[in-house]
């Protein structure tokens, strides 16, 4: 009790706890010990230290159990590595939503791509252009881009027929 009246609690004082000081004990008994097999797995101080914390204070909140388990120090060694894998899995997640793998088809390289088709259009006629690039490009039928270009059908397969042509001489030879 404080001199004011209030009563407190430690961490080495449980509550509900027959033993206040048995955590306490078995805090010092482990930590050194704890501390160094958590710094080997994690090869980071503050990181090790973190976890020891973090497994002591889960034991701590369920030291009434924990100190009737047969095994304590047992159980206090697997819920720090449990923190650890927690840790791991968490950071594992967070790199993989942050570093994605580049995409096949990244920028640059559809922008070159654009540029050489844009190039070896140019050999073409507006309308064997057009031709190709509705029926080819587009997948329009040929009813459907004689249409659009105001022409009769046959005049398109025509005109796309030569473009074709312009275009296969044009990437064999380069010009």
């Amino acid at each position: 009790m404080e001199e004011d009246g209030r009563a407190t609690a430690t961490i080495a004082e449980p509550i509900g706890d027959d033993e206040p000081r048995g955590f306490e004990e078995f805090f010092l008994d482990h930590r050194v010990q704890l501390f160094r097999t958590l710094w080997l797995i994690a090869r980071n101080r503050q990181e090790a230290e973190e976890i020891m914390q973090e497994a002591f204070v889960k034991v701590w909140e369920r030291w009434g159990r924990v100190s009737a388990h047969p095994d304590p120090a047992g159980y206090l060694y697997r819920t720090a590595l449990n923190e650890y894998r927690r840790r791991r899995r968490r950071a594992a997640v967070a790199i993989r939503r942050v570093v994605r793998p580049v995409p096949k088809d990244d920028e640059m390289e559809a922008i070159e791509q654009r540029q050489v088709v844009v190039a070896a259009l140019a050999v073409l006629t507006p309308r064997e252009r057009a031709a190709v690039v509705l029926m080819d490009a587009m997948d329009f039928p040929s009813v459907d881009a004689a249409r659009t270009l105001g022409v009769r059908p046959s005049t398109v397969r025509v005109l796309a027929r030569r473009g074709r042509e312009k275009l296969r001489e044009e990437m064999t030879h380069g010009g």
